[in-house]
């Protein structure tokens, strides 16, 4: 087998080689060098000058677009990511790696102090990481993995050595981040969402007294524009979050900012879906996980959509906590009168349309979300190329602003798979030539300007690169369909 076949043929020996000829040009092709070149020999970083450390939900999204170069390394992607797990079940945003100065990226390790600060949380001694998480994409991205080489997974023990990992980061999630009491998961930094500075945090951040900025010193200002990047204001409240965070050794249920996501859980509701179908590989039953599943679905309904904006918001909990005092009469995640608790924020972020990738989302908010979508707030496939991470309208847009508006390859990629699951075939094979066509013209950027697809951030990024990936080797004719509710294969 020559290099060039290597690189499209499915990899099932334990070595992993590539190395395309120069004169190929394919997508296929520049995508695959820009993985080669993010690769540290054990996982995958988001960027080489950014972002130069394991992060965990671009590991997750660059293991499924890994599965068509080699399983293996997709396999080793995750596993590599879940070895530093905490004793608690939770799966750190960012996993260290010691080799790269302590300069390069803040916060950085001696922030963190995770293997001290994090000993009560049961932090790994042996590697450094960060004591936030972000969205559960995990379980999802391995179901995905093992499918495309079930023979490999089979051999090495693939699911059967993450499946406990992935349990028990589903458990932690769901049994110490229920803050608001109504079954959902709340996020206790902005970093943990992914989105990161998006508008729908500025009213809960408003509350939070900013670290001095002198007391940090920005390494994203070395590599990004600054009028691309947060505001020192904003970057002040998210350290002073962190670092209060820390302080309290990494205890949940006592901080200034929560708040319940719809992405963030949408994806937790479709990774449930996932480790059901890994549990029934395993040769254990999944319905109590796909019945979990479709509690949380509810919830997600019953707390953050918006009838009348046709749209999921957040939910500020900040500072609710179940069975605080007024709530006598009250169910858990009620004030009295049966409303939930805490205040949605009337902010519209891509967060609210992640959602459309559930499988048993009643049919017809599925249906007001694919009208949201291609409406004024997002304008996609009219204005607008991939979808924008924020209201085209609202007035804190920004195109180029870190996901106050720009266009993000992971959302893109999110949205095509929930407008295929739920049968507009159309609106997805239009994304999906969108979002590859833009990736490659842009050079595999981090994020673009929605309505030009101007490049924006890093070049040569992770996710982008696997993902169109994906979307470039994935069916897309009329049978497809997932193999599992809340799976794409």
């Amino acid at each position: 087998m020559d290099r060039t076949a290597q690189l499209t043929a499915r990899v099932t020996e334990r070595e992993i080689a590539y190395d395309p000829p120069p004169a190929d040009t394919s997508l296929h092709v520049r995508a695959a060098r820009v993985l080669e070149a993010n690769w540290t020999g054990h996982s995958t970083v988001p960027s080489l000058s950014l972002y130069p450390h394991q992060w965990s939900w671009d590991s997750a999204f660059i293991a499924i677009g890994l599965r068509h170069l080699s399983p293996l390394r997709a396999q080793t992607e995750l596993e590599t990511l879940l070895a530093a797990q905490w004793g608690d079940g939770r799966v750190p945003h960012i996993v260290f790696n010691p080799s790269v100065p302590l300069d390069a990226y803040f916060p950085s390790p001696d922030f963190w102090r995770s293997s001290t600060a994090g000993r009560a949380a049961g932090a790994p001694r042996t590697v450094q990481t960060s004591g936030i998480v972000q969205p559960p994409v995990h379980a999802l991205a391995a179901w995905l993995v093992h499918c495309a080489d079930p023979g490999l997974s089979r051999a090495r023990g693939f699911l059967a050595g993450v499946y406990p990992r992935l349990a028990a980061w589903h458990r932690y999630l769901l049994h110490r981040r229920d803050l608001g009491g109504g079954g959902l998961v709340s996020v206790v930094h902005p970093w943990e969402q992914g989105m990161d500075n998006s508008p729908c945090w500025d009213a809960p951040l408003s509350r939070i007294t900013p670290a001095p900025a002198r007391s940090f010193r920005r390494a994203d200002l070395d590599h990004g524009a600054a009028e691309d990047r947060p505001t020192d204001l904003d970057y002040g409240r998210y350290v002073r979050l962190a670092t209060d965070y820390r302080d309290r050794e990494y205890a949940d249920g006592d901080g200034e900012f929560a708040v319940e996501d719809p992405a963030f859980n949408a994806l937790l509701i479709a990774s449930e879906h996932a480790l059901a179908r890994i549990a029934g590989e395993l040769g254990a039953p999944g319905t109590a996980r796909h019945a979990r599943a479709e509690r949380l679905t509810a919830a997600l309904v019953d707390r953050l959509w918006d009838p009348a904006e046709e749209m999921f918001f957040c939910r500020d909990v900040s500072g609710v906590r179940a069975g605080s005092p007024g709530e006598k009469g009250g169910q858990p995640g009620t004030a009295p009168g049966g409303r939930p608790r805490g205040e949605l924020i009337p902010e519209r972020s891509v967060s609210g349309l992640i959602p459309l990738l559930l499988p048993t989302l009643p049919r017809d908010i599925a249906a007001a979300l694919v009208r949201t979508t291609s409406g004024p707030h997002f304008g996609l496939g009219g204005t607008t190329r991939l979808v924008p991470s924020y209201d085209l309208l609202g007035e804190a847009f920004d195109p180029h602003r870190y996901w106050r508006g720009p266009a993000w390859f992971n959302t893109s990629w999110l949205l095509e798979r929930g407008l295929r699951l739920h049968g507009e075939r159309g609106r997805a094979d239009a994304r999906r030539r969108a979002s590859l066509h833009t990736a490659d013209a842009s050079g595999f950027a981090e994020y673009v300007d929605p309505y030009t697809g101007e490049p924006c951030g890093a070049l040569g990024f992770g996710w982008t690169a696997a993902l169109a990936l994906d979307l470039l080797h994935q069916p897309v004719g009329p049978g497809v369909s997932p193999t599992g509710p809340g799976t794409f294969d």
